[in-house]
Parts: structure tokens; C-alpha cells; sequence
């Protein structure tokens, strides 16, 4: 049950923080987002680490250099992520590229042992039909062609990347806690600056156009949503936790409809309603 509640925290603050670094995302450039939330991360909570040290007497060596390695490939798929957009239909992309819930669950499934009923796989394919409907136009899709090149490739290896790193950060968390994980991940902001630095693109400040606030809250609920995460799959399996926390894409789709007025389409409606069908069914068969 604990499991089920977390995975639920994680869905909804993970869809409005994304929805916020999307407003962010529209007054800095997104490399600038990602690093300064980051290293504000980083820098908030090692306050808190100074509490968590118990945990650290189980740390070991294997653990960490696979911990550094999850955090390089977290890193990794924002960064091909931004730069699919930037070559690519935007849509396509991110449909592609947020569909990592799918890659955790294979994952779990074959690497970690985990199993599921046949109920809740049901349940689980249900909740990706309607993140699809919610994400892809599909009769935009029969009107255009589109064709494969590097940003679509670059969008494949964000969902690899993003899905290897919910799949088997359960491992450091079943060994340290569901703090230490995503705080080791947090210290490789550098790799960010140092790309930046190599790609010749500006870190912008976080007080331009008066980000700065709005990213305080969008790092605070995403950085909420990946502890919850963590503590979910340290309840209950990867497998049921990921495709409802990552189904958030829909809470987005809402929110853009209700604050922004974007258009929401009757695909997308009925999308949304058969994601939290599969959500429900899947919290209730997993009780």
C-alpha cells in the first residue's frame, strides 16, 4: 500500500514540476534549467545528508560506481533529450522519449526478477495506451511522414537512458535508502557545465526574466517526486511503481489545458481518462 501511495505522490508532483520547468523553460534555455536545478539540489540537501548518515555504513564500492554510472546516465538522456528537440518534431520526441516507464518495466521484469500478474500486466498496458493517445495526433501522424534521423535516434537513447536509471537505481536503494541514490546523481552537475562549456552554450543566470522562483518550486516537486519514487520501489516492485509515476504526462496535459488554455483534443481527453482508468486498476490490484 505505502508503495502504491508514493507512486501516486511521485505522478502528481512529477506532472506539476514538469508543467512549472516548462513555464521555466520558456524564460531560460533548458540547459540552464537542468543545472541550476541541480546543483540547487545538491546544495539544499546536503544539509539534510548530515541526517542520513547511518546509511552510509552499507555503502560499498560496487554500489557506488554503479550509483556514479545510473547518475551519468540520467545525465546523459537530458542531454540527448535536449538535443532531439532541437533537430526533430517536438511531439514525436517527447512521446518517445517519456515513454521510459515502458523500458523500466521490461527491465525489472528480466533484470531485477521481478513478476506481475497477469491482472495488473493488463492493467499496465492499459496506462501506455492512454499516455500514447494522450501524447501522439494520431491523425497528424497519417498526414505527415516523418523521417528517421539523429533527433529521433537521440530521443530512443533518452528513453534507454532515463529507463536504465528508474529500472536499476532500485539496487542502491535496497542497499543505502531512498536518499543516497538520487544525491550521488545530484553531484554530477558539473558534467552539465562542462558540456555547456564544449557545446559553447551560455549558462544563463537563474534570476533571467525572473526564473528563479519558479525554479526553487519546480525543483522542490521534482526533486519530491524522485524521493517518492525511490521510497515506492523500496516497497513494492519497480514494475508496478514506474508506469504509474511515469504517467504523469497527462497531469501536464491538464494543467496546460487549464492554465495556458492549450487546446486539449478528444483524443487526448479520452487518452487521460483510460491512463487514470489503468492508474486505478493498477493501485487497486496491487493493494
Amino acid at each position: 500500500m505505502q508503495a502504491i501511495i508514493f507512486a501516486l505522490i511521485s505522478y502528481f508532483t512529477w506532472g506539476t514540476g514538469a508543467f512549472i520547468e516548462a513555464i521555466v523553460a520558456r524564460r531560460l534555455n533548458s540547459y540552464s534549467l537542468i543545472f541550476w536545478g541541480f546543483i540547487l539540489s545538491a546544495l539544499t540537501l546536503s544539509f539534510y545528508a548530515f541526517f542520513q548518515t547511518t546509511s552510509l555504513n552499507l555503502l560499498t564500492p560496487a554500489i557506488l560506481i554503479l550509483n556514479v554510472i545510473l547518475g551519468v546516465f540520467l545525465i546523459a538522456g537530458s542531454i540527448v533529450y535536449f538535443e532531439a528537440y532541437k533537430v526533430a518534431n517536438r511531439a514525436v520526441v517527447g512521446t518517445i522519449a517519456q515513454s521510459f516507464p515502458a523500458v523500466v518495466v521490461i527491465l525489472s521484469l528480466i533484470f531485477l526478477g521481478e513478476r506481475v500478474t497477469f491482472s495488473q500486466a493488463v492493467s499496465i498496458i492499459i496506462i501506455f495506451v492512454g499516455m500514447f493517445l494522450s501524447a501522439v495526433d494520431i491523425s497528424e501522424l497519417r498526414r505527415k511522414t516523418f523521417s528517421i534521423n539523429k533527433g529521433f535516434l537521440f530521443a530512443i537513447i533518452a528513453m534507454i537512458c532515463w529507463g536504465a536509471y528508474f529500472a536499476f537505481i532500485k539496487i542502491p536503494v535496497e542497499k543505502i535508502g531512498w536518499f543516497w541514490p538520487n544525491y550521488f546523481s545530484f553531484l554530477l552537475f558539473p558534467l552539465i557545465f562542462f558540456y555547456m562549456r564544449i557545446m559553447k552554450i551560455k549558462l544563463e543566470k537563474p534570476t533571467k526574466n525572473n526564473a528563479f522562483f519558479l525554479i526553487i518550486i519546480s525543483t522542490v516537486l521534482v526533486r519530491v517526486a524522485e524521493f517518492s519514487y525511490n521510497f515506492a520501489i523500496s516497497k513494492g516492485l519497480v514494475a508496478i511503481v514506474a508506469p504509474i509515476a511515469g504517467a504523469n504526462l497527462t497531469l501536464f496535459a491538464v494543467l496546460a489545458f487549464l492554465i495556458f488554455k492549450d487546446p486539449i483534443t478528444k483524443q487526448q481527453i479520452v487518452g487521460i481518462i483510460t491512463t487514470l482508468v489503468g492508474i486505478s486498476l493498477l493501485s487497486f490490484l496491487s493493494i
